[in-house]
């Protein structure tokens, strides 16, 4: 017997080893065999909801990470590493778990993390599960930033009108004092006339960018020939010209079509021209150039005046802008020509540029696209040799000249 106790003993010891290891080999393949406790879901609904929405969507559970957010979110910069971003908007997701309101505020918040850029964010915040909350956010910046231009452009207009306004109500009072003087009368009615043909200029200029900003401003395009836009143009400008003894001359390739409005390509062309005149000293000259180069065409408007300073080139398309208001003043612009001229091209498909030196004059240049040759149903002619290009190798120095009549 006491041999056989040391056995039974070490049988008992290998049976209760192996039950501990089957024991956990089966806890084990229980455990890989069960699912995974998920975490809370978001309800289909809302998934769906969000999956369509234009706002910038960012849904975060009770740990304040991410759990989804839409691409304008990213693109935004709203979200980074499952985080929000920017502390204004942590701010509001925890007063909301606080007391469950929902909360809705404009935030000014940097557009990324360099850089002096800014985004302002209408940022809506509600919790739509015990466990999720739900952020909204719309970017309001250029919204604000076009709410301000047309702002600044009553302004604008409230005091570019009230110049010669003023002016003609004390012409006027001035007149009626001097009515015993034929000479003075003389005079003072030829300014009221010119401040009358002025403020004429203006209104006409407003009304016509205002129609341009609106949309669908091209409703109806048809083929243009380029040739008859430059010579009503030329035509428009002459009055001006010679009163100034400006010559005019136009050259450079004929025959090219482009699709737009015929009127207002001529607009945009006479007010160049209007604009190369007015700032021309006498005896001078402006040109027209037009150039076809692949699929645009090029219309050069070029004088020999003053120049523009390079400070200045980059504003001179804006409205009411003017390098020089008193002499802006001199020559009666309304200070609306190059935008229209901007607006034009745009609305073509186009754009326009300048290059200038002080003293030096300047070169403005429409470019369009040229329209299809079989569907505008005029084949254009070869284009010649092109002109020496401007230091900005946007423009020609200056266009072939031409006789024009």
């Amino acid at each position: 017997m006491d041999g056989l106790a040391p056995l039974v003993a070490g049988a008992l010891g290998v049976l209760v080893g192996a039950f501990a290891v089957g024991a956990f080999r089966w806890s084990e393949r229980v455990q890989h065999t069960l699912p995974p406790q998920p975490e809370p879901a978001l309800d289909d609904g809302l998934v769906r909801t969000l999956a369509v929405l234009r706002s910038a969507a960012i849904v975060l559970d009770a740990d304040d990470h991410v759990v989804r957010a839409s691409p304008p979110a990213h693109a935004l910069g709203l979200v980074r590493d499952g985080r929000l971003v920017h502390a204004s908007m942590r701010d509001l997701v925890a007063a909301v778990r606080r007391d469950g309101v929902i909360r809705d505020e404009e935030v000014d918040v940097p557009r990324g993390p360099v850089g002096p850029g800014r985004l302002l964010v209408q940022v809506r915040v509600a919790q739509v599960t015990p466990e999720h909350v739900l952020l909204l956010a719309e970017d309001l910046t250029q919204a604000r930033r076009l709410e301000a231009i047309r702002r600044d452009f009553v302004v604008n207009v409230s005091h570019e009108l009230k110049t010669p306004v003023g002016a003609l109500s004390l012409l006027a009072e001035t007149v009626q004092d001097a009515a015993d003087d034929p000479d003075a009368v003389r005079r003072f009615t030829g300014r009221m006339q010119a401040e009358a043909q002025r403020l004429s200029a203006l209104v006409h200029e407003i009304i016509e960018l205002s129609r341009l900003q609106a949309t669908g401003a091209l409703e109806e395009l048809a083929p243009v020939r380029v040739d008859d836009v430059v010579a009503e143009a030329l035509d428009r400008a002459r009055t001006g010209a010679d009163a100034k003894h400006v010559r005019l001359t136009a050259g450079g390739a004929s025959g090219v079509t482009v699709f737009g409005d015929h009127n207002l390509l001529v607009t945009a062309v006479r007010n160049l021209l209007d604009n190369a005149v007015a700032y021309s000293p006498e005896g001078t000259q402006v040109g027209v150039g037009v150039e076809r180069r692949g699929h645009l065409v090029e219309i050069a408007v070029v004088d020999e005046g003053i120049g523009i300073d390079p400070a200045d080139q980059e504003r001179v398309f804006e409205r009411f802008y003017r390098v020089d208001p008193a002499r802006s003043r001199d020559t009666g612009g309304t200070g609306l020509g190059l935008s229209i001229v901007k607006h034009v091209a745009a609305d073509h498909g186009g754009d326009v540029s300048v290059w200038s030196q002080p003293g030096r004059g300047s070169t403005f240049t429409l470019r369009l696209p040229v329209a299809d040759d079989r569907t505008a149903g005029a084949p254009a002619s070869p284009t010649p040799p092109a002109a020496p290009a401007s230091p900005s190798g946007t423009a020609p120095a200056r266009p072939m000249p031409r006789s024009t009549t």
